[in-house]
């Protein structure tokens, strides 16, 4: 009796234990959702300060795009909760990284993919429309994301598909002859919100011509399924099928910056709509998800299994706070998303249990309890969606250079790279006919012409 009695103490004294470490989460409190996205932000960046490569600002151990990915839900952290004892090492990593003001640097480049590419540019973006702070003699966030961009457009390829971004960069890299979602999407969500930010025409014009284009292979169906790759070798006719929430995200989140943009548009909003609808898939329902009742978001393709790389365990924080900054440009959105996303949220709060703190968070929120994996990328996770939670309070849209947008425009950014790279192929016959016409522009003539157009837009 004694021993039971003593056993039942110990018991209840390690749960209330493990309850006090766990993170709290009120998601109708902003106070609340500020506290625990400081706690997850703060684990974060012990991980990040901890790496063996942490001598070079913004690189993770065997990994560079992810560092842009990080930094970019850093700073939508700063913008809705006001705390800025991140901001040097954002900054630091930033800049660092910007190579030839296109971040394309030296150092990586000759690896580098396009969406590796691009997702530093979608960070440059996110600060220019949060009006995150610049430092003196430093470019501008605007400036950087227009770097990407005018280095991205030259490797625009017709000589398969009659168009469309490779994933890979160099004809020597595994993937070369493979056009993804996500190198498309990004850079179509890039172009999208240069647009809105500028209010200039050639943006929208690329946007539109990636999403059409796109739209002409599986991998924006008419369905809206998003197909995750298909090959050149097929003239893009094949289509892997790997459903991911970032891709997903990526072009539902330039859909609405282009919604916006050409005020109202029915293409983008039937877009967005079917996009959202297909989805739904990421709340999934059954035993596998510990009967979630389709409300906890989950990277499906790999979460069941337990074999999500390190990458895409990221994917979630991306998809959750690009859908919760569309519903402050597209009206009508916010129940569509954000009901789920709370959802998620607080179940995320329950995965955070991990370690001697408590604040360690798991890759399966749907389990409701920490599943034993940490690491950066888990904690990036969470925090993504707890910024979504704290967008609606904060209630605010991404400024524009017409809105209170501060960061300075230099549309022939990035075009004087001392790197090599891979140029646009001329257009055929064959390509205007399969894409209607697209411009033949070689490296040496671009930076003219990218600021001809821009200037002109």
């Amino acid at each position: 009796m004694i021993l039971s009695t003593w056993i039942t103490t110990l018991l209840g004294g390690l749960l209330a234990t493990q309850g006090a470490l766990a993170i709290t989460l009120n998601v109708e409190d902003p106070d609340s959702i500020k506290s625990a996205a400081k706690t997850v932000a703060s684990a974060m960046i012990t991980y990040y300060n901890n790496r063996n490569e942490k001598a070079i600002p913004g690189k993770l151990d065997d990994t560079w795009w992810e560092g842009g990915s990080m930094f970019m839900i850093l700073i939508q952290y700063w913008f809705l909760t006001g705390d800025t004892q991140f901001n040097n090492a954002v900054q630091d990593g930033m800049y660092w990284q910007q190579g030839d003001d296109n971040y394309f640097p030296s150092n990586y480049s000759q690896y580098l993919g396009n969406d590796d590419q691009v997702f530093w540019g979608l960070a440059a973006i996110t600060a220019a429309e949060l009006n995150y702070p610049e430092r003196s003699g430093q470019p501008s966030w605007l400036s950087l994301a227009q770097g990407v961009f005018n280095t991205q457009v030259p490797r625009w390829d017709t000589s398969s598909c009659h168009g469309g971004m490779r994933w890979q960069i160099w004809p020597y890299q595994s993937g070369y002859q493979t056009k993804n979602a996500i190198s498309n999407g990004g850079l179509f969500q890039l172009a999208a919100r240069l647009a809105l930010f500028t209010n200039n025409g050639t943006y929208a014009t690329w946007a539109e011509r990636i999403w059409d284009w796109s739209a002409s292979t599986p991998l924006l169906r008419k369905t809206w399924v998003i197909a995750d790759s298909t090959s050149c070798e097929s003239q893009c006719t094949d289509h892997g099928d790997y459903q991911w929430t970032y891709n997903y995200g990526t072009y539902i989140s330039g859909a609405a910056y282009m919604y916006n943009y050409t005020s109202g548009t029915q293409k983008w909003k039937d877009g967005i709509v079917g996009l959202l609808g297909v989805s739904d898939q990421f709340y999934p329902t059954g035993k596998t998800y510990d009967d979630a009742n389709g409300n906890i978001l989950s990277e499906l393709t790999c979460e069941p299994s337990g074999k999500c790389d390190r990458n895409q365990i990221t994917f979630k924080a991306y998809f959750s706070s690009w859908l919760a900054f569309m519903t402050t440009i597209v009206p009508g959105t916010s129940d569509m998303v954000m009901p789920k996303l709370k959802t998620s949220a607080q179940a995320a709060a329950l995965a955070c249990t991990g370690l001697s703190d408590g604040s360690h968070c798991g890759t399966k929120w749907y389990t409701q309890s920490w599943d034993g994996t940490d690491g950066l990328e888990q904690q990036m996770a969470v925090l993504g969606i707890f910024n979504s939670l704290l967008v609606p309070f904060k209630n605010e849209a991404p400024f524009t250079s017409d809105t209170g947008g501060t960061s300075k425009s230099n549309p022939s950014a990035g075009t004087n790279s001392s790197d090599v790279i891979p140029q646009i192929h001329p257009v055929t016959t064959g390509d205007r006919a399969g894409a209607g016409i697209l411009t033949a522009v070689f490296v040496a003539g671009w930076s003219l012409a990218i600021t001809w157009m821009v200037r002109g837009g």
